[in-house]
């Protein structure tokens, strides 16, 4: 963001040159320039004032990491609540101790991706495991992706050959006949892999067209992420393991209590005020890293 301000003021003090346009192609080339990064600040602030699309992903860590997966929907919830958000879960895959293998929620409010979008990276959690005999400490990593609501007049085109949809029986609440139609649906971008399934709505129309919102908000938040790395001359992963190394938060239940984020320092040995929703702290901090 300050990059493309400087640029915009550069080229703006170049245009109050006395000689600007000597060269028209040249001062044409400039003016282009400035419109389009004056054009990418607008983008950029109409998406992070909308709405947002959350994805907890559970990864190394079994049993465990899906029970974190749950602690962190639970942590975030209440913060959506505090805040006056609204949320809905999109889709969900559970497994037999009430974990998440995965789950996706669209929150809806004010300001809600410029807040949420640094919580996207891996989480870290370090306690005595309920689902070990022997209650041994047990070290688990969920991932949070966080991407804006693309709203239906904003345009991003996809081609249709780049798209594979697959339809499927939703399961879930809504009685027999809802879990006996092919209303859910798994849309697919072929160039870069990335995969988005949606069971919330109750006709197949509704979760396709909910599915390619979701879609474009993770293609826009990836091109975002990769134009990031490139200005600070970072290699681009296309893949995040959910493991050790690319944690960004430490829960930390055993032997000590703290939380910790290993980008801000921002640290508190109060778990239970975090868990319970208290996360402007953490949040603030890491909006002055953008």
């Amino acid at each position: 963001m300050e990059d493309i301000h400087e640029k915009i003021a550069e080229l703006e003090k170049e245009m109050a040159s006395p000689d600007f346009w000597d060269d028209k192609n040249k001062a044409q080339a400039v003016i282009k320039q400035i419109a389009e990064y004056k054009s990418e600040l607008e983008g950029f602030d109409k998406y992070n004032k909308g709405h947002a699309i959350m994805t907890i992903y559970s990864g190394a860590g079994g049993d465990d990491a899906e029970d974190f997966s749950r602690i962190l929907f639970e942590m975030y919830t209440k913060y959506f609540t505090k805040k006056g958000w609204l949320f809905n879960v999109l889709d969900k895959t559970e497994n037999d101790h009430n974990g998440y293998r995965n789950i996706m929620l669209e929150i809806i409010g004010a300001n809600v991706y410029g807040e949420l979008k640094g919580e996207s990276g891996v989480h870290r959690l370090v306690r005595l495991s309920p689902f070990n005999a022997k209650s041994l400490r047990q070290t688990s990593f969920s991932m949070v992706e966080v991407v804006p609501k693309i709203e239906k007049n904003i345009e991003m085109d996809i081609p249709d050959n780049e798209l594979k949809i697959d339809i499927a029986k939703s399961g879930g609440p809504g009685g027999q006949n809802v879990n006996k139609r092919e209303t859910a649906v798994r849309m697919i971008h072929i160039p870069t892999g990335i995969s988005v399934r949606v069971t919330s709505e109750r006709s197949q129309s509704q979760n396709k067209e909910k599915a390619l919102q979701i879609l474009k908000g993770k293609l826009f938040a990836m091109k975002e992420e990769e134009k990031k790395m490139k200005e600070k001359g970072l290699h681009i992963s296309k893949t995040t393991s959910i493991e050790w190394g690319n944690q960004i938060r430490s829960y930390v239940f055993h032997p000590y209590k703290m939380i910790k984020d290993h980008r801000t320092g921002v640290e508190t040995s109060n778990i239970d005020k975090v868990l319970n929703g208290d996360l402007d702290e953490f949040i603030e901090a890491e909006k002055t890293l953008a």
